[in-house]
C-alpha cells in the first residue's frame, strides 16, 4: 500500500481498514472471555456463601472439573489465554493502587532472609534430586526455576534462553501448575492450624507457592493483609528472573564454547543474546507506578475497597481461565519423575520458608 493513498483525507476504506483486525482480535477474545467471566460469576456467589473456601479457588477447581469432562475448544482459547495471563497482570497492577512504597520497603526489609533463602534452597535441591531421579538436564533447570522464581512466567523466561524441547517445556509447566493448585488448596487451611499471623501466612505464601496466581489466590482466601504482604513479597521474587535467567545463559554459552574447543569447531558456536524485555515481567512497571500513584495520595481511601474487590474479580476469572485450560494429556506424557521431583521442591521449600521465619524471629 503506498503512502499516497492516505495523502487526502477519504470517508471511508482507510479507517475501516485500520479498525478491521482491532475487532476482529476483540471478537477472538470475547468466546474465551464470556465463559470466564460466566464461571467467575458463579464462583464470586459460591464464595460468598462459602468464604473459608473463597472464589478463586471454587473457580480454578470448577474449572478444571469442567476441562476434564471437555476441554474448552479452539474458538475459546484465545479469550481464555488472555484471561489467565493479562488479566492476572491487570490485577497484580490494581493490587499496587492499595500499597505504598514505605510498606513495600518495609515489607522485603523483614522477607529478604526468607526470600534469598528458598531461592538458593530450591535452585541447589533441584539439581540434586533431578541427578538422581535421572531427569533430563532441562526439565531440571525448568523445574526448579518455576519452583524458585515463579512458576509458568520463569519456565517462560528460561526457555527462551536454553531453547527446551517443547516436550520437556511442557512437563515442567504441567508439573508446576499440579503443586500450585494443591497450594491454593491446602495452604489457606494448613495456615489457620499453624495459626500463622496474615503476615506470617503473606510472607508463606509468597517464598512457598509457584506462580503468582497462586500465590495471589492462596492468600486472598486466608485474609486481605496476606495478599498485599504476599503480593509484594511474590513480586520482589519474581525479580530474580533476569539474574537467573541471564546466569543460565552465560553458562550455557560457557558450556557451548567449551564443547566447540574440544571437537575443534570453536568459534562455529553461537552466543545466547537475551533481550531484557524478554525475560523481565514488564507489568511489574504497572506495579510499581500504581503504588507510586497511591503514595502520592492521588488514590481517594474510600476507593480502596472497591479497587480490592474488582483485584480479587479479575484474579478469580484468571483463575477460571486457568482451570479450563487444564490440559490433562500433559499431565499423564509428563509421567511420575517431574512430579516427584515437584513434590519435593514443594515440601523443601514450604518448610525451608517456615523454619527460616522461626529462625529469622518473622513468625
Amino acid at each position: 500500500m503506498s503512502l499516497t493513498q492516505f495523502s487526502t483525507p477519504t470517508a471511508g476504506p482507510a479507517p475501516a481498514g485500520r479498525t478491521g483486525p482491532r475487532l476482529r482480535s476483540v471478537a477472538a477474545l470475547a468466546p474465551g472471555l464470556a465463559v470466564a467471566a460466566g464461571l467467575t460469576a458463579v464462583a464470586t456467589l459460591l464464595g460468598g456463601i462459602v468464604p473459608v473456601i473463597g472464589a478463586p479457588v471454587i473457580a480454578i477447581v470448577a474449572g478444571m472439573a469442567i476441562a476434564a469432562i471437555r476441554r474448552p475448544g479452539a474458538t475459546f482459547r484465545p479469550g481464555l489465554t488472555f484471561a489467565s495471563r493479562k488479566v492476572l497482570q491487570g490485577a497484580v497492577i490494581v493490587l499496587g493502587f492499595g500499597l505504598s512504597f514505605r510498606e513495600v520497603v518495609a515489607t522485603n526489609q523483614r522477607s529478604l532472609p526468607v526470600l534469598v533463602g528458598t531461592l538458593v534452597v530450591a535452585l541447589v535441591v533441584a539439581r540434586l534430586v533431578g541427578r538422581r531421579l535421572r531427569l533430563p538436564d532441562d526439565v531440571t533447570t525448568l523445574v526448579g526455576v518455576g519452583t524458585a522464581i515463579c512458576g509458568a512466567s520463569a519456565i517462560a523466561a528460561t526457555d527462551a534462553v536454553i531453547e527446551a524441547d517443547q516436550a520437556d517445556v511442557g512437563y515442567a509447566v504441567a508439573t508446576i501448575f499440579t503443586f500450585n493448585v494443591a497450594a491454593v488448596l491446602t495452604f489457606p487451611s494448613i495456615g489457620h492450624a499453624l495459626g500463622l499471623s496474615q503476615h506470617a501466612f503473606g510472607l508463606w505464601a509468597g517464598t512457598a507457592v509457584n506462580d503468582v496466581s497462586s500465590v495471589v489466590a492462596a492468600s486472598t482466601v486466608y485474609g486481605h493483609a496476606a495478599t498485599a504482604y504476599a503480593v509484594v513479597v511474590k513480586l520482589t521474587r519474581t525479580l530474580a528472573i533476569v539474574p537467573i535467567t541471564i546466569a543460565i545463559a552465560a553458562w550455557r554459552n560457557r558450556r557451548a564454547s567449551a564443547a566447540a574447543q574440544a571437537d575443534g569447531t570453536a568459534g562455529e558456536g553461537r552466543h545466547l543474546r537475551v533481550p531484557l524485555w524478554r525475560v523481565f515481567p514488564l507489568f511489574l512497571l504497572g506495579f510499581a507506578a500504581a503504588v507510586g500513584v497511591n503514595t502520592l495520595g492521588l488514590v481517594p481511601a474510600g476507593s480502596h475497597a472497591g479497587l480490592g474487590l474488582l483485584a480479587t474479580w479479575m484474579i478469580t476469572a484468571a483463575l477460571a481461565a486457568i482451570g479450563l485450560s487444564t490440559d490433562f494429556a500433559r499431565f499423564r506424557q509428563a509421567g511420575a519423575r517431574p512430579l516427584a521431583l515437584g513434590a519435593i521442591l514443594w515440601a523443601v521449600v514450604a518448610l525451608t520458608s517456615l523454619g527460616l521465619q522461626v529462625a529469622t524471629g518473622t513468625l
